[in-house]
């Protein structure tokens, strides 16, 4: 079950379900649309290198159309190199190999791939010129433990991030610091080779040195940040990561003279061009943020009490109207889980539960990656009536919201967004029409 797209027009007369919906759907094609490589990735090339080896290297869940996109926009220039991609979004390629690997904890795949990353970029000279291409995923995509770590010890400590809670900067802080790759050490690798990094960002603030944990950037984490994380969270690592982070000798590179880089998507850019698109539907928009972070279903609870303000007292503005946010909430599990749910979906269920029907407010939160948590489900539909299907149909949302079944509860009621891979990655988006 899923929302499919509609082709909404601008409304100057009551909205309907029908058209807050399609509205909605439209708003979240049109953030996905943002941030297709293959619209922006060439205004953003460097001037084709006249001499040297040209080796293009990349991790993400974008990094093959990227690719893909390099070799149509460079098409006379003698490409060679490999990117790491999630399962299921490889595209074809000419001259740039592909390897798809696990996501969001790492496997093999993304242990050889990664190793292939750094075979590549070896022994260059200072005439050689190396692309990375880079956007969200790359951290998991791209596993290559330091000396005395296994894969086994990478993929503990990611699951052990990722159930604690902990944002995508945390979670990158600690496995900067587990990596032979990350932390600006495959730019290293590369010298004195010239690095040009392309990313798409999907992270707060664009921090380069976040997305994918900035492989090609300096870090300005330390060994001593990992491992106040660990201890704040109560992690308990294995005793050769517990070793590893206990050290302070092999720190990531502070400075980086060969490398630069040029973002071509980001949060804001993909929030900017709903906006515009609002006012072509006939809705003032009202972009909040592109960096919301905290317990997705308390944020879910603020932004009903943002949406009651404008239906009410036309404050901030005036309906109808969009609010618009970006930014990644997180969702930490406790209790049992009985269910499966992502952030966007639990967002929905805690801003239902806060609405609690309220009339005209419809809303509409998703993953631009098309992957909301584990699943191929990139997000959902809330409308004023979700609480009251839901009870017909024998479901509880807060029971939902306390099992981590917020998947589940919208795929009963046959809101679920579903696009597959979109191959573009710029966080979450979220979208709340009042009318």
């Amino acid at each position: 079950m899923g929302e499919t797209a509609a082709q909404p027009h601008h409304l100057s007369g009551p909205w309907t379900d029908a058209t807050a919906r399609a509205a909605l759907r439209d708003l979240f094609d049109t953030a996905v649309a943002a941030a297709d490589p293959r619209r922006v990735l060439a205004a953003h090339l460097p001037p084709k290198p006249t001499r040297g080896r040209v080796v293009v290297v990349g991790g993400g869940k974008s990094a093959a159309v990227m690719a893909a996109a390099l070799e149509d926009a460079w098409p006379d220039v003698e490409l060679e190199g490999t990117v790491v991609t999630r399962y299921d979004h490889a595209v074809p390629t000419r001259r740039i190999e592909v390897i798809e690997a696990s996501h969001p904890v790492p496997d093999e795949n993304s242990h050889r791939g990664a190793l292939r990353l750094l075979e590549r970029v070896r022994g260059l000279t200072e005439d050689d010129t190396v692309i990375a291409l880079m956007s969200g995923g790359a951290s998991a995509l791209l596993a290559a433990p330091v000396e005395g770590l296994t894969l086994a010890d990478k993929q503990a400590i990611n699951r052990d991030l990722l159930a604690c809670g902990a944002n995508i900067s945390e979670m990158n802080t600690v496995r900067k610091h587990l990596s032979a790759i990350k932390g600006g050490r495959l730019a290293a690798a590369a010298a004195p080779a010239r690095v040009v990094t392309l990313a798409i960002s999907d992270v707060p603030n664009d921090d380069p040195a976040v997305i994918g944990s900035g492989p090609t950037v300096p870090d300005p984490t330390t060994f001593a940040d990992a491992r106040a994380l660990i201890a704040r969270y109560g992690i308990t690592p294995s005793p050769a990561v517990a070793a590893r982070l206990a050290q302070d000798t092999d720190e990531t590179p502070k400075t980086l003279a060969n490398a630069e880089f040029r973002m071509i998507a980001t949060p804001m850019m993909a929030l900017e061009a709903m906006a515009v698109r609002a006012r072509a539907l006939g809705l003032t928009p009202l972009i909040l943020g592109d960096a919301l972070e905290g317990e997705a279903a308390q944020v879910g609870t603020v932004m009903a009490g943002i949406g009651r303000s404008v239906r009410a007292h036309g404050h901030p503005l005036r309906p109808p109207a969009v609010l618009l946010s970006g930014g990644e909430t997180t969702v930490t599990l406790t209790g049992k889980p009985g269910g499966k749910g992502g952030r966007n979906t639990t967002f929905l269920l805690g801003l239902a539960i806060a609405l609690n029907g309220a009339p005209g407010i419809w809303a509409t939160a998703g993953d631009t990656d098309g992957i909301d948590g584990m699943d191929e489900i990139a997000g959902a539909l809330l409308t004023p009536d979700t609480l009251a299907r839901a009870k017909a149909a024998g479901l509880d949302a807060r029971v939902s919201l306390a099992t981590h079944d917020s998947h589940g509860f919208f795929g009963a009621l046959g809101d679920l967004i579903v696009t597959g891979p979109t191959l573009t990655n710029v966080n979450d988006i979220r979208a709340i029409l009042i009318a």
